[in-house]
C-alpha cells in the first residue's frame, strides 16, 4: 500500500496535459466570512502599503494573504487585548462597526469550483465540461502523513471546491473542499436533545464518528421552517476539532469560532475562522495562527484539521449580522495584539479555547465558569513534579494546568460551555439585558449540530477529544517516554518588532506560587537553623 501511495503522489505531481483549469482569482467573487471578497485585495506579507500591523505581515512574508481595501480593524496599543475589546464594545454601545480583519490567510492565489476528480486521481472535470490535469502542493517534510489512494476513493463522486493555482495544463491544489460537507437544509427536521443527551454525548458517539459520513441535526428553531430558510442568513459557529490518532500531545483537540453567511445548498466553506495557535513554534503541518477561510482551516492538504481528526460544529443561524460582526471584529482586535506579542500563547491559560471564550466574555456573553481542576493538586503538584522530573518548568506547568479555568483549558469543555449556554439558556430567551448574549438571544433563529468526518489519508484516524485532565492521562501511556510526540521547533520573534510600550503581562500564577513555596522553604530552613544554633 505504501508503494501504491508513493506512485500516486508522483503521478499527481506529474499530471498529464489537459486544457486550462477553470480557475479564477481567489477574491474575484464570493465571500470571506461576512464580507464581500472584493472588499479585500490579495498580496503577500512583504507588502509595504497594507493597513496591517507589521508584526502580522512578518508571519506571511511569502504566502498569499488578503487585506481590506478600507476599514481595517484597529487596536489600542496601551491596553491589553481583552481590555481593548471591552473598551471598544462599550464605546460602540454594543454595536459593530465597519471594520474588517486586518489580515486573512488565503494561502492560494486562485480558486476553482465544481470540479470532479477522476478515478485515478490525475485529472479534473469541471461543471462546464472543461478538463484539467490535477496536482498537489508539496508535502511539508515535517508532515508525517499525506493524501493517498484512500483519499482519491473517498473524494469520488463529489463536487470539489479547490484553492491553489492553475497552470497551462493542470490545477495544483492546496485545499480540497468536498460537497459532502454541505448542510442539507431541506432535509433537516427538528430533533432536539433527548433525555440523557447533551452536546458532549453527541460528540462522543461512535468515538467521534471520524469514519462516518458528515451529518447535521436540527436541535432547535424559533419557528417552523427557520432552518430550511437559512440560506443567506448570518451565522456564528462554535468549532471543536477532535483528538489526533498519532500524537499524544493532541488528545485535547482544538477550538475555534467562525462567522459567515449560510451559503446556497448549505455550503459553508467560505466562513471565516479565528484560529489561535502558538506563534512561537514551527508547526509540523505548517499551521500559523490567523483568521482564514473555513475550507483552508479544514482541508488545506498540510494544515487542514479534517485531514487528521474529526470535527463538530454548533451553528447558530441568526436573523441579523450584528452578533457575528461583533465577534468577528472583537477577534480581529485580539489578533492584532497577538501578532504583536502583547500576550503569549499559553497551553493552560491562553490557548485556542481560553482566548476565544475570553473574547466572547469581553463582548458581553456571560459564559459560565467551571473553576479549576484542583487547587490542592496545583499547590502540591508544583514541588512534586519539580522533584519528580528534576525540572522547575515541569512543576510550574503542573500548577498551571491544575489551576486553569477548565472552560479555557480544554477545547471540549469550551464547546460544551458555550454550546450548552446557547441551547439551554439563550435559545429560551434567558439572557442578560445587554451585551453580546442579549443580541444572540434576540436574533437566534436556529441551532444546528454538525459532525464533520476525517478525510481518509495515510494518517491514523482520530476520535473525540478529552474533557478533563484525568481523561487525558487515562488515554496516554503511563510512561512519558512512550508518548508519540511531534517535534515543534521554536520560532524566534524579532525583538525589533516588539513594542516596548505595550502593557506587560501579569506574572503567571505559577510563578507567584513558586515564590510562596520558596519563601515557605526559606522560613522553615531559617527556623531549623535557629533551633540548631540555640543548642
Amino acid at each position: 500500500m505504501r508503494a501504491l501511495d508513493t506512485l500516486l503522489t508522483l503521478a499527481l505531481m506529474t499530471s498529464v496535459a489537459h486544457t486550462a483549469a477553470a480557475a479564477q482569482d481567489a477574491l474575484a467573487e464570493g465571500r470571506l466570512g461576512l464580507y464581500d471578497a472584493r472588499e479585500f485585495r490579495a498580496t503577500t506579507g512583504r507588502c509595504s502599503d497594507c493597513p496591517t500591523p507589521p508584526q502580522a505581515l512578518w508571519y506571511f512574508q511569502d504566502d498569499t494573504i488578503a487585506v481590506p481595501r478600507a476599514d481595517a480593524a484597529g487596536f489600542d496599543p496601551a491596553l491589553s487585548a481583552q481590555d481593548d475589546v471591552k473598551q471598544w464594545v462599550i464605546a460602540r454601545d454594543g454595536q459593530p462597526d465597519a471594520q474588517k480583519p486586518a489580515l486573512v490567510w488565503l494561502g492560494s492565489p486562485q480558486r476553482a469550483d465544481g470540479a470532479r476528480l477522476d478515478a485515478d486521481g490525475r485529472a479534473l472535470t469541471f461543471a462546464d465540461g472543461r478538463r484539467s490535469g490535477f496536482a498537489l502542493v508539496p508535502q511539508l517534510p515535517t508532515n508525517v502523513s499525506w493524501f493517498n489512494a484512500d483519499s482519491v476513493r473517498w473524494l469520488q463522486g463529489q463536487s470539489l471546491s479547490l484553492r491553489g493555482s492553475a497552470g497551462d495544463d493542470r490545477y495544483t491544489a492546496r485545499t480540497i473542499w468536498p460537497s459532502s460537507f454541505d448542510i442539507d437544509l431541506a432535509a433537516l427536521k427538528p430533533h432536539p436533545l433527548q433525555a440523557g443527551e447533551t452536546l458532549a454525548t453527541l460528540v462522543r458517539a461512535d468515538q467521534g464518528g471520524a469514519q462516518l459520513p458528515a451529518a447535521s441535526r436540527l436541535l432547535w428553531e424559533r419557528t417552523p421552517g427557520a432552518a430550511a430558510a437559512a440560506v443567506g442568513k448570518p451565522v456564528l459557529a462554535l468549532m471543536l476539532n477532535g483528538a489526533q490518532g498519532d500524537d499524544d500531545e493532541a488528545h485535547g483537540g482544538h477550538f475555534a469560532l467562525a462567522t459567515g453567511l449560510m451559503g446556497e445548498h448549505g455550503r459553508w466553506g467560505d466562513w471565516l475562522v479565528a484560529n489561535f495557535y502558538n506563534l512561537d513554534i514551527h508547526s509540523e503541518k505548517g499551521i500559523v495562527a490567523s483568521m482564514l477561510p473555513m475550507d483552508a482551516y479544514l482541508t488545506d492538504l498540510n494544515s487542514g484539521q479534517s485531514w487528521y481528526r474529526p470535527s463538530w460544529m454548533l451553528v447558530a443561524v441568526l436573523r441579523d449580522d450584528r452578533a457575528p460582526r461583533l465577534v468577528d471584529q472583537g477577534l480581529a482586535r485580539v489578533f492584532n495584539h497577538f501578532y504583536r506579542h502583547d500576550f503569549s500563547y499559553r497551553h493552560a491559560t491562553a490557548n485556542c479555547a481560553g482566548i476565544s471564550l475570553d473574547t466572547l466574555r469581553a463582548l458581553g456573553w456571560g459564559l459560565p465558569l467551571l473553576g479549576p481542576t484542583s487547587k490542592a493538586k496545583a499547590w502540591l503538584g508544583l514541588p512534586w513534579m519539580t522533584l519528580k522530573d528534576m525540572s522547575v518548568a515541569s512543576g510550574l506547568q503542573a500548577y498551571e494546568y491544575m489551576m486553569a479555568e477548565r472552560s479555557g483549558l480544554f477545547p471540549f469543555a469550551a464547546f460544551n460551555v458555550a454550546g450548552s449556554d446557547l441551547v439551554g439558556r439563550l435559545a429560551t430567551g434567558h439572557s442578560g439585558d445587554n451585551g453580546l448574549e442579549k443580541v444572540l438571544a434576540d436574533d437566534l433563529e436556529a441551532l444546528i449540530f454538525v459532525r464533520v468526518p476525517q478525510i481518509p489519508s495515510s494518517r491514523a484516524f482520530g476520535r473525540e477529544p478529552v474533557a478533563s485532565y484525568e481523561e487525558y492521562m487515562a488515554r496516554v501511556p503511563a510512561e512519558r517516554s512512550q508518548w508519540i510526540v511531534r517535534p515543534a521547533p521554536p520560532r524566534e520573534f524579532p525583538e525589533a518588532l516588539r513594542d516596548p510600550q505595550a502593557p506587560k503581562e501579569p506574572l503567571p500564577g505559577s510563578r507567584r506560587a513558586l515564590i510562596v513555596w520558596l519563601a515557605g522553604l526559606a522560613a522553615v530552613a531559617a527556623f531549623i537553623l535557629s533551633r540548631i544554633l540555640r543548642r
